[in-house]
């Protein structure tokens, strides 16, 4: 299988050298990084090879690395059914760093930008109707990203006394951040059949 992959990625990188920044393989994967400004042309590339045809978009996501100058990791991941392969591509951009769409080469692209605008904040330049496509109208922030609080900073709860749904800042009534760090055991005020057992110890 790595032999097949070797071969794969060797056969890119001679066909299309400047597109390629490096690849390596890992547990039978793959993986070829590329440039920002390259990635419509390497899609194209990918696409229409007779020694690749990968013709199918699986997913597009992000990983974010919030302590890193290029802080996002943008992830393709691509199929192709004629070789029975599977190929990722990897690109890493700065916060403020535009990508362009691929969405003219894969219009399957166009929801997974939108998703990856949605829950990380990248920006695609060209994509055809970039907006939200998981959150609610006038969410803040990105959920994804991981400087993101886990509550959240908005509630959206339906009013029984005003009829509609309403949208209020996050008020938590719980103590959700006071954790004493006991064990469930540990000091709890009854005792379990068997728990005699540990006292001799």
């Amino acid at each position: 299988m790595n032999e097949q992959l070797e071969e794969l990625a060797a056969h890119i990188e001679l066909r299309q050298p400047e597109l390629v920044s490096g690849h390596h393989i890992v547990r039978d994967e793959l993986t070829i990084e590329a440039s920002p400004s390259d990635l419509p042309a390497l899609a194209e590339f990918l696409k229409t090879d007779e020694q690749c045809r990968f013709t199918t978009l699986i997913d597009i996501t992000a990983i974010d690395y919030p302590g890193d100058e290029r802080r996002f990791c943008v992830v393709y991941h691509w199929l192709s059914m004629y070789r029975n392969q599977r190929i990722r591509v990897k690109t890493f951009v700065r916060e403020e760093e535009i990508v362009p769409s691929i969405v003219p080469v894969y219009p399957a692209a166009n929801w997974f930008e939108r998703e990856v605008f949605d829950m990380f904040g990248i920006l695609f330049s060209g994509h055809p109707d970039l907006r939200r496509i998981l959150t609610d109208y006038g969410f803040r922030g990105h959920p994804l990203r991981k400087d993101f609080p886990t509550t959240g900073y908005t509630e959206v709860r339906y009013d029984e006394v005003q009829k509609r749904v309403v949208y209020e800042p996050v008020n938590l009534t719980q103590e959700y951040r006071q954790f004493d760090f006991m064990s469930p055991w540990e000091g709890a005020e009854y005792v379990l059949p068997g728990d005699e057992k540990g006292e001799g110890k």
